[in-house]
């Protein structure tokens, strides 16, 4: 055996590759496809290579996920218990109350996006009563969307908010009728009131930061996902937080490619963070795992409108343009990409100005500058994109938010938010993320589920058949399609001789499984650049070892990441000590919650919780 040969055989391979389609295997060397092609050719091509049997599975090129925060989320996803995927607000409460009991003072507990209300069996959020008796003494701070966050009585009392404390700018602190606040902040639409909170929490120290951003890399390679384009953050400064992201690429330990963004963290500073930035450091510089890729999604403050589609619409401030042109024109000068978050069509247009004033000084072509979001574009502002040589990036959002999108806008708006058909006929290129993780999942199958069906996570239908994808379609925009966005084209997203050997071989057929099933896919053996970096049931052995998770209370050590029905279940049923369970909600007991509540009374406690099944 040659040691950097590799055979997959006995495979359905997509390899979304035009002049070679499909094939049955696949031969790597160096961290680079060698050969695609029969299980004979490719034998040929590496004789002595080592072999792996896909038992005839669907293999793929490894996911790109096109805009997510990965650094950011890397540092605090061993402190984060994730509901995303949790299919009903009593196992939700019940995951709550498992971790207040083994979560130590002064840490809380955390539960930041990833889910919504709707994709509970319940269709509400818990209240403030119930999570209070759940956790008199452990602060908890749950985080729905960039909508609102929910405090419990002691995460109040630990950030230290009062009567006396005023409402922020675009935010609310939400008091009841003596003017106390209750523990419920609203984004109005600015939803610095939800992060800010969130970052009076405590932070891991930095050894478990490296545990917890090499966990949060796994759980992405059980999902397929292989790359990233890191879209910046939030009070998440360069060059300081990136220091752990960047020791473990020097120690060889990033097991999915970053490219990532500089997002500006100082209103009215920004122009100079920038001037700084293009002194520093270059658009591709680094490696095929670890490089810049530009500038944003943050460009300017006054230029990022907000996605809560509860409340109204926000105007940009009339400062908007002249903060922008000079950052615009330093960029296009340094020949910098960069992207820009918009929601609206409103927010895109006036941007758009500003690019045609620099481009008739600065061409703008070939520079891979784009949008992120883009959900209410109109087709003039798509055909100016096209015109300026701009992409478009778009993400799930829609599956989190459609209802309260149709709640505000009608569902005949709905129907093209955004207009994904309409913007690939124009010609503009288009990608696909998530946004992870404070709004939507990381989980690239609920993209690709809502890209084919148009359906939210709580099952209402979106998009008319004329702007939903077929899967092959969908399955390119989360792969080849992303590689524009990072300036990679032809290097990799696709399994085809000399591109980078990523790949993922899938726990069902994405191409003949029901539309409800795409969800619920995993790879069961994901490789990145020849290697293993995942494995699941017989090819487990394969994988490198894991440490534990860290710090011994993690939620991540208990539950895991996005939820696992079966093995959920299994593992809720096993430490919780109850004797029944109800088939059909798939919940555990009343009686682990203790005795705060009124368990007594199953109808009524569990009544209150949204289901009445229960037998205590």
């Amino acid at each position: 055996m040659t040691a950097n040969d590799l055979i997959i055989v006995n495979a359905r391979v997509t390899t979304l590759d035009r002049r070679n389609p499909s094939a049955e295997a696949v031969a790597i060397r160096d961290g680079r496809f060698l050969a695609v092609g029969t299980e004979a050719e490719v034998r040929a091509a590496a004789p002595d290579a080592g072999i792996i049997d896909a038992k005839g599975r669907r293999l793929i090129p490894g996911l790109i996920d096109s805009h997510t925060h990965v650094i950011r989320g890397g540092l605090n996803y061993n402190m984060e218990l994730r509901w995303d995927g949790v299919p009903s607000l009593s196992d939700a409460m019940t995951m709550l109350k498992r971790q207040v009991d083994r979560t130590p003072a002064p840490q809380w507990v955390r539960v930041v996006g990833g889910f919504t209300e709707h994709q509970f069996a319940e269709k509400r959020l818990p209240t403030l009563e119930e999570i209070n008796a759940l956790a008199p003494d452990t602060p908890v701070f749950i985080l729905h969307l960039y909508d609102r966050a929910l405090l419990n009585a002691a995460a109040l009392r630990v950030v230290g908010y009062t009567k006396d404390t005023p409402n922020p700018p675009g935010g609310e602190i939400v008091r009841d009728g003596d003017g106390n606040p209750t523990g419920l902040l609203l984004a109005q639409p600015n939803a610095t009131i939800l992060y800010s909170t969130l970052t009076k929490g405590p932070k891991l120290d930095p050894e478990y930061q490296i545990n917890s951003s090499r966990h949060f890399m796994r759980e992405l390679n059980s999902l397929g996902v292989t790359s990233v384009i890191d879209a910046g953050g939030g009070f998440q400064n360069y060059p300081d937080d990136y220091e752990i992201i960047e020791k473990l690429h020097t120690d060889g330990q990033l097991t999915v490619r970053i490219s990532y963004n500089l997002f500006t963290q100082k209103p009215k500073e920004e122009l100079a963070d920038f001037s700084s930035w293009v002194k520093q450091i270059s658009p591709g510089q680094g490696d095929d795992i670890y490089r810049h890729n530009g500038a944003g999604e943050m460009l300017v403050y006054s230029a990022a409108d907000f996605e809560d589609f509860r409340v109204e619409r926000p105007d940009m401030p009339p400062d908007m343009e002249s903060d922008l042109e000079p950052v615009i024109r330093l960029l296009a000068e340094n020949r910098w990409p960069w992207r820009l978050h918009a929601t609206y069509d409103e927010t895109i247009d006036r941007a758009l100005n500003v690019f045609e004033q620099v481009n008739r000084d600065v061409p703008l072509q070939g520079i891979n500058w784009f949008f992120d979001h883009a959900e209410t574009i109109s087709d003039r502002n798509i055909d100016r994109i096209a015109a300026l040589g701009g992409g478009i990036a778009v993400q799930h959002r829609m599956a989190f938010q459609g209802e309260y999108f149709v709640e505000r806008y009608g569902a005949k708006a709905a129907e093209r938010s955004p207009p994904i058909r309409r913007i690939m006929e124009a010609g503009v290129p288009v990608g696909a993320g998530t946004d992870a993780t404070r709004v939507a999942s990381y989980n690239p199958w609920v993209s690709l589920s809502w890209l084919v069906t148009s359906k939210t996570v709580g099952g209402l239908p979106l998009y008319p058949q004329h702007n939903r994808l077929d899967r092959e379609t969908a399955l390119r925009l989360w792969t080849e399609a992303n590689t524009w966005f990072s300036n990679e084209e032809g290097r990799k997203g696709q399994i085809k001789a000399e591109q980078l050997a990523d790949l993922a071989v899938l726990s069902g057929d994405y191409f003949s499984v029901p539309e409800s099933d795409i969800v619920h896919l995993r790879s069961v053996l994901t490789i990145l650049g020849g290697k293993v970096v995942h494995g699941d049931g017989e090819y487990e052995q394969l994988a490198p070892d894991l440490p534990a998770a860290t710090p011994d209370w993690s939620p991540v050590a208990t539950f895991g990441g996005y939820h696992k029905t079966k093995e959920a279940r299994t593992k809720l049923m096993m430490n919780c000590g109850c004797s029944n369970f109800c088939a059909v909600h798939g919940h555990d007991h009343a009686a682990v919650l203790g005795t705060q509540l009124p368990v007594s009374d199953s109808r009524t406690f569990w009544g209150a919780l949204g289901c009445g099944c229960w037998a205590v």
